[in-house]
């Protein structure tokens, strides 16, 4: 995000709407090995993952630095996970080092499944019936005909969304309460994104963060109780030692500020104090994004390096960070 050939998000984000998520590709870990290799590797505790749970999870350098953030699903015996497109191959290719040591156990594009992304209740509904009462909680799923509705996290507006994984032929039912909602563009769902606090990586991005710089563990992306994986070290040193000393935060800008990209730094009178993780035009010509900054500069002026004269607006997160609450120190 962002991407210049996008159609700009609709501002204010609709009440219904479904959006296919094509810059994500689904990937299948089927075989005997699938839990134990998924438990080497990424920041959650696989065992949680059923059908009835889908957490986010992380996979990271021996550093601790993410270069995949992604969902996992609970496909029968399989797990489903997203991958940026821009990234799937190099990610695949990287966890296949790993996978050689489980026979028997594949990782593959599932080029037949899709993840249709939906704003409010409407079209979810249609589905499941309730759908906030039988997904109260960000994660919680349900399997359906066609595929497992998972909650997402709600925009800091209140706005509820909700990810369909379809993996199959969808019921009649389904088909009709998607084609009855309005449709919208990628732009559309990666501003909901921002608005939610959901990072997504780029190129520019892959291996820059920890998890919790991310604010991944309050998107209950890491597990802090499961067993060694890579990277699991650096995370729990961070997390029991108190050491977070920059995260993500949330800005809009005028569109003379803008274009805003992955990578992109932020400054604080001259100084390098963050950087842009992700970012979406609006249809209003403004900007948001997402950003990793320094605690101790976060309430301070903060400006791009292309157009030091405009400054950012701090925006809401729909969640709290504890670690940004706290006394600001010195970041080293």
């Amino acid at each position: 995000m962002s991407d210049p050939e996008l159609p700009a998000a609709t501002c204010p984000l609709p009440d219904a709407a479904c959006i296919a998520v094509t810059d994500q590709v689904v990937v299948r870990v089927a075989g005997a090995g699938t839990d134990k290799f998924l438990q080497g590797q990424f920041s959650q505790e696989v065992a949680d993952v059923t059908e009835q749970f889908s957490p986010r999870a992380a996979a990271c350098s021996p550093k601790g630095r993410a270069y995949c953030l992604t969902r996992m699903v609970r496909d029968g015996a399989d797990v489903l996970m997203a991958f940026p497109e821009s990234l799937a191959t190099e990610t695949i290719d990287h966890l296949r080092k790993y996978l050689m040591l489980f026979r028997g156990t594949s990782m593959e594009i599932d080029t037949a499944a899709a993840i249709i992304g939906l704003l409010g209740e409407p079209a979810a509904a249609a589905m499941a019936g309730d759908p906030a009462a039988r997904l109260p909680a960000p994660g919680d799923s349900l399997t359906i005909p066609g595929g497992h509705l998972v909650r997402t996290m709600d925009t800091d507006e209140g706005l509820v969304r909700f990810e369909f994984w379809q993996t199959g032929e969808l019921s009649s039912g389904t088909s009709e309460a998607l084609s009855a909602i309005q449709e919208e563009t990628l732009a559309t769902w990666q501003a909901a994104e921002i608005a939610a606090g959901v990072p997504s990586l780029a190129p520019e991005t892959r291996e820059s963060y920890v998890p919790q710089m991310l604010n991944w563990q309050v998107l209950g992306g890491v597990h802090f109780k499961k067993g060694c994986y890579t990277g699991q070290e650096v995370i729990a040193r961070m997390h029991f030692l108190g050491q977070l000393k920059k995260s993500l935060f949330r800005f809009s800008c005028p569109a003379k500020a803008g274009p805003l990209a992955a990578g992109m730094v932020l400054t604080r009178a001259g100084r390098t104090v963050g950087e842009i993780v992700n970012s979406v035009k609006l249809a209003d010509g403004t900007y948001q994004c997402l950003a990793v900054v320094r605690h101790d500069a976060v309430t301070s002026e903060l400006v791009t390096e292309h157009a030091p004269e405009i400054p950012l607006t701090r925006l809401p997160l729909p969640y709290k960070v504890p670690e940004q609450e706290q006394k600001a120190g010195i970041d080293t």
